[in-house]
């Protein structure tokens, strides 16, 4: 392998050009190109080892080497890595610092962040249109989607299940109002409804596919590639909901420009220090607080809330402002759980709460005698 053609001044001609490699990528790898290195962009992550695209085709490398007591600092799918030149194993010896990340809450007790994708500029979120829209669950997609740094665009799949035009009209506009400031397409696999704009969305950079199982994420990407190349399994008659059928995430390059990264169901959308993502999905709602008489307002009962005046003339639906809330306080004790400070903020708040409220029942009991 000549390792002087990853210092050419333009990268487009790469090998790797067609998995995302451009001049800012072989900048940043200049000191491992010192070192014999060579790069890679990571398309599989498998129990300690990933496969790795080089110049000179994929690898296989043991990331040991790289692997931190951090899981947010783990290899994933998308990273660009430092690999060795040849060698038996060869080793991921470093990676290169990551544009964006996909990162959420596990499920588990331990309060851990899992980060799902890296380098992503897209993120496709997948809503199947075959079962009841589950709005709440859109916009904690779109909360994970902005906090990431990549932009959201929310896909309806199997539009043909919906076959009346103004039905299927009225769903595309409650996700919008979901969404404000997120594209949202109706595509149909049966069909091939809404692909034509899919596709131009994805040519270009990195685009991860997100949703539940069954969502039809396998088959837009089975379309978007051209080929089967995702196993793909008939969702039920009783509910319309397909089985899980990917199992890792994968990267794959598009025939059309651009990169997918296919991501198995998601059952939780924990947030993971998700606040500025929730403000962009509910900007409608910051948006309006700018305008409360209380800069601390809680759109409550507080006189001069625009949020609640807008809730009253019909601006704003009450389910945002609730859904909004709930995430918000969701993030916050997920905050908690790892910031002690912020911990022992949120103690004294309730605290400071507690004791209001005992002094207004004093107070009104005093009243009362």
């Amino acid at each position: 392998m000549n390792l002087s053609s990853f210092s050419a001044p333009s990268a487009s001609s790469h090998p790797l050009a067609p998995f995302g490699w451009d001049d800012a990528w072989a900048a940043e790898f200049a000191p491992h190109l010192a070192q014999g290195l060579v790069p890679g962009r990571v398309v599989r992550v498998d129990r300690g080892q990933c496969d790795v695209v080089t110049a000179d085709g994929v690898v296989r490398a043991d990331t040991s080497f790289v692997t931190p007591h951090d899981p947010l600092r783990v290899i994933c799918t998308g990273d660009w890595a430092a690999v060795d030149a040849d060698g038996m194993p060869r080793y991921v010896r470093a990676y290169l610092t990551r544009r964006t990340s996909l990162v959420r809450s596990t499920s588990s007790q331990r309060s851990e962040g899992q980060i799902l994708a890296a380098n992503v500029d897209h993120a496709i979120i997948a809503v199947s249109l075959a079962v009841e829209l589950d709005l709440g669950r859109i916009e904690r997609f779109l909360s994970l989607a902005w906090e990431s740094g990549a932009q959201p665009i929310v896909v309806l799949t199997k539009a043909d299940l919906v076959p009346d035009e103004t039905t299927r009209s009225y769903l595309v506009a409650d996700v919008e109002t979901t969404a404000p400031g997120v594209t949202v397409v109706a595509v149909s696999a049966l069909t091939g409804e809404g692909m034509d704009v899919l596709s131009a969305v994805v040519a270009s950079g990195t685009s991860v596919l997100l949703g539940v199982s069954g969502a039809g994420k396998s088959t837009l990407a089975n379309m978007l590639i051209g080929e089967d190349v995702m196993t793909v399994q008939a969702a039920r008659d009783v509910d319309g909901k397909g089985r899980h059928t990917t199992t890792t995430r994968n990267l794959l390059v598009l025939p059309g420009g651009g990169v997918l990264i296919d991501t198995p169901g998601l059952r939780g959308v924990g947030l993971w220090d998700a606040g500025a993502g929730v403000g962009q999905t509910f900007s409608e709602i910051e948006d309006l607080a700018e305008d409360c008489r209380f800069q601390d307002c809680a759109h409550e009962a507080e006189p001069g809330c625009a949020v609640h005046a807008a809730i009253e003339d019909g601006r704003l639906p009450q389910r945002r402002l609730e859904s909004y809330r709930k995430l918000m306080r969701e993030n916050q004790r997920i905050i908690a759980k790892t910031d002690a400070r912020l911990r022992a903020e949120i103690r004294r708040d309730w605290k400071m709460k507690g004791a209001e409220g005992r002094a207004a029942m004093q107070a009104k009991r005093g009243y009362l005698r």
